[in-house]
């Protein structure tokens, strides 16, 4: 075989890879929960099935069964291990096999890993790689010790750890999966379990590269502009919407009225967490207030950090895309921030995305209100939330799901799939070859009215 030939057939671009590489694990999901042994009743449909496995894999936590009662411990085992590769990307999964044998990765593999991170260099990826992992599976571990002991003493010991490891395991990767059939509805009484819950899910959706620099502040004394920002934007997206939905809930007595002090703000942390694409919920979001539903529709959209186990939006994104508009508004041609430059290429990608994302989710609406029908009683609201619940890999909702038509359940993988490994991964992944040369000309410029 010449080398050309040989060039032809394996290349591949990272987006390609990445898009592959979930769509296989998925596919190798949906036939393992369709198997007889998954369900409890000996059968699952596959598109359910199929439906599931994309959820899993994506992180998102959407469900057309109840995950509680219709999986057996098979099923159930096959979901976490969907949710941990989907949240750690099989991509660094594959590592552990790597770092096991010793082998020396090829270039090809440090870029899918460059690439996944959001790196801009290659030195050191192995390492931030390695970082990852170790930070991702200590957080899982010490998340189930803490949840055992809320878990341990109501199922006993063997139920009661395995109760506390999927539930970490679901709260760390922001998948919302559930083994207690309500969710957390039942739980609004346990603030331990709710406060420990939302820990996870905050700490999940940072971002690996954000707890790295962390870790490692003592040793350097400073963070990078990513994670400055990354993080005073997380705290007052966190802040303001606990505020919020404190008000817009009464403190949370328009739900119970004989919760003390402590449970209320748990359950309102809680509330303020997990649309940032969490998945789980302590009260039906068919009963909140609308100025709620809208709050948490924003959330689902914005969702968590760049290279973490979240979807939507991105903080970090929608971070440059306030001091963007900041410059603009100002007047300024270059947008800074802390004392440094945030570069073009960054700022235009933030903008497009911005606008990908909205025409993504509103596409998606028009159709499923052709192919959908919604409930007395409700609007709009009930299928957007649902919509917006899957592309930010949510995973909440109204009660759409169940209810999906074939069309919709496709619908809904879709933006689901989208939503987890980004748009741009998405679209690179449809194109052949992407170039970045320069132009070699530029057209006379003309004037357009705007605004």
């Amino acid at each position: 075989m010449t080398l050309t030939k040989r060039k032809k057939r394996g290349h591949f671009s990272s987006a390609q890879v990445i898009t592959a590489s979930f769509s296989l694990i998925i596919i190798i999901g949906a036939v393992l929960l369709s198997l007889p042994i998954a369900s409890t009743t000996g059968h699952t449909d596959f598109i359910d099935a199929f439906f599931v496995a994309v959820s899993a894999t994506c992180v998102t936590g959407l469900t057309p069964v109840n995950t509680a009662a219709h999986w057996t411990l098979f099923g159930r085992t096959v979901i976490l291990i969907l949710v941990e590769i989907g949240g750690m990307s099989f991509l660094l999964m594959s590592l552990l096999v790597l770092f096991s044998s010793k082998k020396k990765a090829s270039f090809s593999t440090r870029l899918l890993i460059k690439d996944y991170l959001n790196l801009d260099m290659f030195s050191g990826v192995f390492q931030v790689a390695k970082y990852t992992l170790s930070i991702s599976f200590a957080i899982q571990a010490i998340g189930a010790f803490l949840l055992s002991f809320h878990f341990v003493p109501e199922k006993g010991l063997v139920e009661g750890l395995g109760f506390s490891v999927f539930h970490a395991v679901s709260a760390f990767c922001n998948a919302g999966f559930d083994l207690l059939g309500d969710s957390l509805e039942s739980s609004i009484n346990s603030p331990f379990l709710l406060v420990v819950l939302s820990l996870l899910v905050i700490a999940g959706g940072l971002g690996f590269i954000v707890w790295k620099e962390l870790l490692t502040f003592r040793k350097h004394k400073k963070l990078s502009l990513h994670s400055s920002l990354t993080l005073r934007a997380t705290l007052f997206v966190l802040g303001i919407s606990f505020v919020l939905f404190y008000v817009f809930e009464a403190g949370f007595t328009r739900h119970a009225s004989d919760l003390t002090f402590v449970e209320k703000i748990s359950n309102i942390l809680f509330l303020s967490a997990t649309p940032r694409t969490a998945g789980f919920n302590n009260i039906p979001y068919a009963d909140v207030s609308s100025a709620s539903l809208v709050l948490t529709i924003v959330l689902m959209f914005i969702g968590g950090n760049s290279g973490s186990t979240a979807g939507g939006l991105k903080v970090s994104t929608l971070s440059v895309l306030f001091l963007g508009i900041r410059s603009i508004l100002s007047g300024k041609e270059h947008v800074s921030c802390s004392g440094r430059t945030i570069k073009r290429d960054i700022v235009d990608s933030s903008f497009a995305l911005f606008f990908l994302a909205l025409v993504l989710v509103a596409s998606a609406i028009t159709v499923l209100t052709v192919t959908e029908t919604v409930p007395s009683g409700f609007g709009i609201e009930y299928i957007a939330f649902e919509v917006f619940s899957a592309f930010g890999t949510v995973g909440i909702s109204m009660g759409l799901t169940p209810h999906l038509s074939f069309a919709g359940k496709i619908i809904i993988m879709l933006v689901m799939f989208i939503g987890r490994i980004g748009i741009y991964t998405f679209i690179f992944s449809l194109i052949k070859k992407r170039q970045t040369s320069k132009d070699l000309y530029k057209y006379p410029e003309e004037y357009m009215l705007v605004g």
